[in-house]
């Protein structure tokens, strides 16, 4: 029984060292995208997903457990973790490669980071569950840049933009099965994390002196985020799951820092030191209001077998503000399809009998307007669940997803992102706490 105890609290101490390099990281992290059109709102949505659900083009508000051996934490609805039957742990990891094109002009880009650590635990196997845990929320990063003239003048100026930086989420969720067939479930979320924007008027002569104007915004304060699943048996092993999960209109704590510098610029390229700060003002607070969204799902599957599933969501992102300031964007909405195949769970002869084979594709209108063409994303999503272990107490899966996609259009001067996305994760299943009767 000590050996048993030793074993768990090196387990939670390896975990709990994991969360705080996440978070630190999280904390510290610059420019983990490429994209302009993270300018807009609080930069890209990165949705809570785990590279299992992305694999099935992101449907998950109606999954609930895929099979019997491994549990799966699905804090896109809450209501799913009654389901978890193992102490679960789940990391991962995921980089991108991006091509930006516009008019005849391209330019390519990779970056990579950790993406996600999550906990959940059985309170009443099949009954009661709880998960935490840590994952990007919103991602920022972007520099380019226009000639431009000023107000009332005809000189020539360089206008320069750049943005660094994401946001958080920390959650705490617990979910609770009652009766037969229904659940709910609630996320208490944790939203933190630094929004970094840049502007600059540099003349084209050399020296000059230019100006650039500097936005910051520290973010931190409490949202809410809850669902609900509801299940029409078919036969023994098959079902119908229908599922509903939502995100409220939350008002978060937000601390603006705004400076406006002057520097010198002696040659082409070079920003110089700054020489001057007419503008300086630290720590204003201001309160950044989250949008409602809407997720409803529907999900068939045979236990053991196979799972087909569509998404539809919603998001009211034309009420987001920052102190007070309607960010200009749209409602959003979007669809998912997919689902997964197991061939033979029970297979010794077969190793590939035993993988999970995901497809999904998605498609999205995104909160983005220029002009008046919408901004639209889709992607085809493919992937693999690969299990490492299984026995009476241990399950290990590794997780393997690439999404394929295409943001924005080549009309109307706009920019085209053409991305692959890859996502790895790696879902360990065990018994923890469980006792035992002989020592």
């Amino acid at each position: 029984m000590k050996l048993l105890h030793l074993n768990m609290y090196k387990k939670i101490n390896y975990i709990v060292a994991v969360i705080i390099l996440f978070a630190s990281v999280n904390v510290e992290a610059q420019v983990t995208s490429q994209s302009p059109y993270s300018r807009y709102g609080l930069g890209n949505v990165k949705g809570l997903l785990l590279p299992q659900f992305r694999a099935m083009g992101g449907i998950s508000t109606a999954v609930y457990k895929p099979n019997d051996y491994f549990s799966n934490i699905n804090m896109q609805n809450p209501a799913s973790y009654a389901g978890v039957t193992l102490t679960t742990v789940d990391v991962g990891m995921s980089g991108g490669f991006k091509q930006l094109k516009k008019d005849n002009l391209t330019e390519g880009s990779f970056n990579a980071t950790l993406s996600h650590v999550a906990l959940a635990f059985p309170i009443k196997a099949g009954r009661t569950g709880l998960s935490f845990g840590l994952l990007p929320y919103t991602d920022l990063g972007y520099q380019f840049s226009n000639v431009g003239k000023l107000d009332g003048d005809t000189t020539a100026v360089n206008k320069l933009y750049s943005g660094e930086g994401g946001l958080t989420k920390a959650y705490f969720g617990l979910g609770q099965q009652f009766g037969d067939h229904f659940r709910v479930g609630v996320n208490v979320e944790y939203v933190f994390g630094n929004l970094l924007e840049n502007r600059a008027l540099e003349l084209q002569t050399v020296p000059s002196l230019n100006t650039k104007q500097q936005d910051k915004n520290s973010v931190g304060g409490i949202s809410f985020s809850y669902g609900m699943q509801y299940e029409i048996p078919l036969s023994a092993k098959s079902r119908i799951t229908l599922g509903y999960s939502g995100s409220s209109p939350s008002s978060i704590n937000s601390k603006k820092t705004f400076l406006v510098t002057r520097y010198l610029r002696q040659t082409t390229g070079d920003e110089g030191t700054a020489i001057d700060t007419p503008v300086f003002v630290e720590n204003g607070s201001a309160k950044l209001k989250l949008p409602l969204v809407h997720n409803f799902g529907i999900a068939i599957q045979k236990d053991n077998k196979w799972l087909v599933g569509a998404d539809f969501r919603t998001g009211n992102w034309s009420k987001l503000s920052m102190d007070g300031v309607n960010s200009g964007l749209e409602d959003s909405w979007g669809a998912s399809v997919g689902g997964q195949l197991t061939p033979d769970m029970n297979s010794i002869g077969s190793y590939f009998n035993r993988v999970d084979y995901r497809l999904g594709f998605m498609y999205d209108k995104t909160y983005i307007k220029i002009g008046d063409q919408d901004v639209k994303q889709m992607a085809v999503t493919f992937g693999l669940g690969l299990p490492l272990a299984i026995n009476r107490f241990v399950a290990n899966k590794i997780n393997i997803t690439t999404e394929v996609g295409r943001r924005g259009t080549l009309k109307s001067g706009l920019v085209q992102e053409n991305y692959i996305n890859i996502h790895l994760g790696f879902t360990l299943n065990d018994t923890w706490f469980r006792r035992f009767k002989f020592d």
